[in-house]
């Protein structure tokens, strides 16, 4: 059985009270019980703050992202290890918006990742497609790519600790959705993968969310689908009544 895990991406949003207010309400709101696992990745400077809110609570920390090395010379970055030093449990690696924004390739990303398991933390790896791959008929070739190439070289015991992402790009942050079938026919490809790749069981182990103008109008019905295993949320996850509204759409456990 597979629960739901609901992640807020905070982005490049909110400053430190409000960082800790967010956090508070979800945490008082939040009771424990056997439903979605539920976590949130505010902005790194804010990490320890949010971690003093969220101790002890159902909420569970995650950061934005990561430089896969340990210490060095690398100004401005953060290492895995210092992300363990604050609690945290998920990072978000591969999002499109390093991908397109930033450079970032699906090798780096397979590095960011490897280096994540190394310190113990559990990757959230981003897939997705561009509006003009899908209108092209790409979107298996793409997911494919960086499926393949963002998760090589993972022993079966790794990628259990992974939770794949698969957010098309066209849709994060624009006000449009896949259709519940768009999103469950790419979630069905990835699970198809992973079976190839590693067994049945292992397939149907890993937890695939979906993200892209996730709100709380949709998302009983996205995950409502057998392959959706919960929500990476942009916009919505700043709010904590449409946050709320998304994590008590999931149901307590996908078989």
């Amino acid at each position: 059985m597979r629960q739901f895990l609901i992640a807020g991406n905070w982005k490049m949003n909110l400053d430190r009270a409000g960082s800790v207010t967010l956090a508070e309400q979800l945490a008082e709101r939040l009771n424990g019980s056997d439903g979605a696992e539920v976590a949130v990745c505010p902005p790194s400077v804010y990490l320890d703050a949010v971690a003093s809110v969220v101790k002890g609570t159902p909420v569970v920390l995650g950061a934005q992202n990561l430089y896969p090395a340990a210490k060095g010379a690398f100004t401005g970055e953060i290492s895995p290890g210092m992300l363990r030093d604050l609690d945290c449990t998920y990072v978000i690696l591969g999002h499109s918006e390093r991908r397109h924004v930033l450079g970032e390739t699906d090798e780096f990303i397979n590095r960011k990742v490897l280096a994540a398991l190394e310190a113990e933390l559990r990757p959230i790896v981003c897939v997705g497609e561009l509006l003009e791959e899908r209108e092209a008929g790409k979107t298996a070739e793409v997911i494919q790519k960086q499926f393949e190439q963002s998760l090589a070289g993972l022993s079966a015991e790794q990628i259990r600790e992974i939770v794949i992402a698969y957010e098309p790009v066209w849709a994060i942050g624009t006000g449009k959705v896949a259709s519940p079938e768009q999103a469950e026919e790419v979630h069905l490809h990835l699970r198809k993968l992973l079976e190839s790749r590693y067994n049945h069981e292992i397939a149907e182990t890993i937890r695939i969310q979906y993200g892209g103008s996730v709100k709380a109008a949709n998302a009983k019905e996205l995950l409502a689908q057998p392959n959706i295993d919960g929500a990476l949320v942009g916009g919505a996850s700043l709010k904590a009544d449409e946050f709320m509204a998304i994590v008590e759409a999931a149901p307590a456990t996908v078989s």
